[in-house]
């Protein structure tokens, strides 16, 4: 069945909730330690929109990932530079949604003027890690030990991808 994308609206964020809540449990993929309220989320979700959309993936009218543009740095030089997320169902992972999710947040920064897209990522992310890379994002940086989670030192590395001008969006 096709899935579809769109801009997540109140009544997704049970579900958003649900799927980043696994992650902060079982996953180097976020550094959140602790398990957000929906009150936190609610927060989080009314602190983006507009520059900042959220966005969500359907499969056959149930919400199978998300994926956001969120504020990478709130100095005004910094304005066309976003950070990217994206999160897909534990048990929907390895079907495309993270690229296809991954390809809309492109399109959609490209239409909003954004010039680069950054994405910090755990090198313990491999399919993650890949995934950027081929979709033009290049490492630029890499932290040694600079979270801890589960016990473990963890690195980051920080992927950059610069846009085309807008209208020209990804295939």
């Amino acid at each position: 069945m096709p899935h579809a994308i769109r801009q997540a609206t109140d009544t997704d964020l049970p579900v958003i909730h649900r799927i980043y809540a696994h992650y902060i449990e079982h996953s180097t993929c976020t550094f959140q330690i602790e398990q957000e309220t929906m009150t936190q989320r609610r927060r989080w979700f009314a602190d983006h929109g507009g520059r900042h959309p959220v966005t969500v993936c359907s499969n056959g009218g149930e919400i199978v990932g998300w994926a956001s543009l969120s504020t990478w740095n709130h100095r005004c030089a910094y304005d066309t530079t976003a950070e990217v997320s994206v999160y897909i169902d534990p048990d929907r992972q390895g079907r495309g949604l993270g690229r296809a999710l991954s390809k809309d947040l492109i399109d959609r920064a490209t239409d909003l003027g954004y010039h680069v897209l950054i994405a910090a990522i755990c090198t313990e992310q491999n399919a993650s890690l890949r995934l950027h890379e081929s979709l033009g994002y290049v490492e630029v940086a890499r932290f040694r030990e600079v979270g801890r989670k589960f016990g473990r030192w963890l690195d980051v590395a920080y992927l950059q991808r610069t846009l085309p001008e807008a209208g020209g969006h990804t295939k």
